[in-house]
Formats: structure tokens, sequence, C-alpha cells
């Protein structure tokens, strides 16, 4: 805003960014906004946490089984279109693929 010359003027409480004072200000109240969103962000995970400890979350369902995109990369589907055709991301696919990998490997040993 200054390189275009505009400032913002707040009436109720009087706030300014005009000026070196309003510069601070507005630096101010940034910084607390930033520090609030990591205090909620550092609440959220501790009840995410918790709630994993008592065996309450447990995350989002998946929408494909991780078996069915293994078997259409089986079959020489490319990773673009099993991702097109189930209605997944990418990196879903990749994600279930490499999961595979992991399993087989596990099971080889």
């Amino acid at each position: 805003m200054d390189a275009k010359g505009a400032s913002l003027r707040i009436l109720e409480p009087e706030v300014t960014t005009a000026g070196d004072m309003g510069r601070m200000v507005i630096t101010v109240l940034g910084m607390v906004a930033d520090m609030e969103l990591k205090f909620i962000r550092d609440r959220q995970r501790a009840g995410i946490d918790a709630a994993k400890g008592k065996g309450i979350y447990k995350g989002r369902q998946k929408k494909v089984d991780d078996a069915e995109i293994q078997r259409l990369a089986a079959a020489g589907t490319s990773k673009s279109q099993i991702a097109r055709d189930l209605g997944v991301s990418r990196m879903t696919v990749y994600r279930a693929l490499d999961t595979g990998s992991t399993k087989a490997d596990a099971d080889a040993d």
C-alpha cells in the first residue's frame, strides 16, 4: 500500500497505517494474530493426539481401497489414468502403490 501511496484508516478503534506509528501498530497486530494462530494449531494438535490415544480419532475414511489401485497398476494402467478413473489424486495413487511395495517387501522377509 505504501508504494501506491495508500493507507488504511479504521474508525473504531482509531487505527491507521499511515506513518511510522501506524506501520508499527499493524506489525504488532499481525504478530499477535500469528501467535494466536500458533496457539490454535497447538491446541488442535493436542486434542487430536489425545483422541488418538483414546482410539477415537482415526482420520478420514479412504474413498478407494489400496488393493484396487495396486490391481489397476499391475494391469498396466497409468497412474494418471487410475487417478482419473477412481476420482482420486495422483498422490493418493502413489501412496497406495508405495504402501503396497512396503507390504510386499515385509511379506518377502
